[in-house]
């Protein structure tokens, strides 16, 4: 059973406690995948694990349930939090794998996520010069501010 939703639809009641709702505009797939981040970083703040708390609020923050709202404007600061929460959380929930930077900006940028990919490479490069996560294209490591083409994003050693 579905919690019940404020009438514009931002929040969610439960136990009589307003909480931000999940972005609607999340495709499915890469929802419950965040979910499942959530989920799993859950269990690790049970067990203790040092990075547990960081890899809920990155799955929160993805999914549009804390910083921002999702339904405000999709830039500044503020929104580029929102992409490396997103890009931290799918590589985690991957691991061995890699995400696509499209990946991301579907996450994040609604219908129009098209028109942030720049945004998205932006903050990923930041992201890479910090070691949290590889950027690579055909295999091999490269800076995405000097690539073109598609590239992959792989989990840093930082991270």
């Amino acid at each position: 059973m579905d919690p019940h939703r404020t009438d514009d639809g931002h929040h969610v009641i439960i136990d009589g406690r307003r909480w931000r709702a999940t972005d609607p505009a999340i495709p499915e797939s890469f929802r419950q995948e965040l979910v499942e981040e959530l989920m799993s970083a859950r269990r690790a703040v049970k067990t203790g694990e040092s990075d547990a708390r960081r890899r809920v609020h990155d799955a929160k923050t993805a999914l549009g349930e804390r910083g921002a709202p999702w339904w405000d404007e999709r830039s500044g600061a503020d929104f580029d939090e929102r992409i490396a929460a997103a890009v931290r959380a799918l590589v985690r929930k991957r691991q061995g794998s890699s995400i696509c930077p499209s990946d991301v900006a579907r996450t994040v940028g609604a219908h129009s996520w098209r028109s942030i990919m720049d945004d998205v490479r932006r903050v990923t490069a930041r992201l890479a010069d910090e070691g949290q996560v590889i950027v690579t294209q055909k295999g091999e490591p490269v800076r995405i501010a000097d690539t073109r083409g598609p590239v992959r994003i792989v989990r840093g050693p930082d991270l």
